[in-house]
């Protein structure tokens, strides 16, 4: 498992309120959370900040993984 930073108070109890909300665990809400936030965010900013080339074939900010879903 990676890193795992730990959540403020706040940013805890809004994510109980999500899970409770998609009847999902706190665990599996944040994952969706984090995958569907890719939405929103830049992708070529994502890939010219990142510290870590070693993943780009499986990234979801890779042009291969997006070109690859949107058939």
């Amino acid at each position: 498992m990676a890193y795992t930073p730990e959540l403020s108070l706040k940013s805890s109890q809004t994510l109980r309120r999500i899970a409770w909300a998609l009847d999902k665990p706190m665990t599996k809400s944040l994952e969706l959370l984090v995958l569907n936030f890719t939405m929103f965010i830049d992708r070529k900013k994502i890939c010219s900040k990142c510290k870590d080339n070693s993943i780009c074939q499986e990234c979801i900010f890779s042009n291969k993984i997006i070109k690859s879903a949107e058939n």
